[in-house]
């Protein structure tokens, strides 16, 4: 990181580089090393070992897309699981749902700390809601030893490098969804497609194998750069995913939920897939 850009280094061959205003904090936390500035284009800004995490100008097309598109398909989601997510975006969302619970298994603290010090608008009072439980722990060992079950679970991980890593692992994914309910869902983040074909589609053959439908969904991400950002997508029932656009909308008109990116045609439409990644689920 220079004195005034930061480069990010995901892609050997392909780099984004933001202009750093101010630094904000900068340290290593048990696991990685944190940093977080401000850029006038994207306000606010998160990386880790290196890589852009979110930030406050465009977080919203991210964690609106993993957290809405299952927890409105389910349709009557109770219990919901995120692994990973510390910024709190994702638990932000999901809590705009009437979920009964919404357990967050997080492994570093202190990502979640520095985010609701210098980037508060993300969480917007998600980690004192009292339908929250967030732990700080394993999310591997947690989902290989609980008998907790959900109806939905949210994987907000960072890419497969570094602590991430682990959250790819088929065995992982099936004990994911052994804790799934009947219906359950299971959302994955899986990369920028166009850059991580092999992310994409060793997620969508996990959720081939074990999963009544399998898919993958996509967003807009820009700085995500490089193309469509793609989630993986298991369901222990086919019907989530073929909700109609009439029922997705009567549903959102009953949360009153006010999103900038997510709506009805939206959910349905990321289903859609471009060749090139439709292509990346047969590779």
């Amino acid at each position: 990181m220079s004195d005034r850009w930061f480069s990010e280094k995901l892609h050997p061959t392909y780099r984004q580089a933001l202009l750093i205003d101010e630094v904000l904090f900068e340290g290593r936390t048990a696991f990685q090393e944190a940093v977080i500035f401000r850029n006038s284009r994207f306000g606010r800004v998160l990386t880790l070992d290196g890589v852009v995490q979110t930030t406050e100008g465009d977080e919203f097309c991210y964690h609106e897309m993993i957290a809405h598109v299952p927890v409105v398909a389910h349709g009557d989601a109770k219990r919901v699981l995120i692994i990973g997510g510390g910024d709190g975006g994702v638990l932000r969302e999901v809590l705009k749902h009437p979920v009964k619970r919404a357990v967050m298994i997080e492994l570093d603290e202190t990502v979640v700390t520095i985010c609701r010090d210098y980037m508060p608008s993300l969480s917007d009072g998600a980690f004192d809601n009292p339908r929250a439980d967030v732990r700080f722990m394993d999310g591997i060992k947690f989902v290989a030893e609980t008998d907790e079950t959900f109806d939905v679970i949210i994987i907000d991980s960072t890419d497969p490098i570094g602590p991430g890593e682990v959250l790819f692992t088929p065995e992982f994914y099936a004990n994911c969804a052994r804790c799934l309910t009947e219906r359950g869902i299971l959302v994955t983040q899986s990369g920028v497609t166009f850059m991580q074909q092999a992310e994409a589609a060793q997620t969508y053959k996990r959720m081939k194998s074990l999963f009544v439908d399998a898919s993958l969904y996509v967003t807009q991400v820009p700085t995500y750069a490089a193309g469509f950002m793609t989630f993986g997508w298991g369901s222990h029932s086919a019907a989530p995913r073929q909700t109609t656009v009439e029922e997705i909308t009567r549903r959102i008109a009953k949360l009153d939920l006010a999103a900038r990116y997510y709506t009805p045609e939206t959910h349905v439409a990321s289903f859609a897939l471009p060749g090139y990644i439709a292509k990346s689920m047969s590779a």
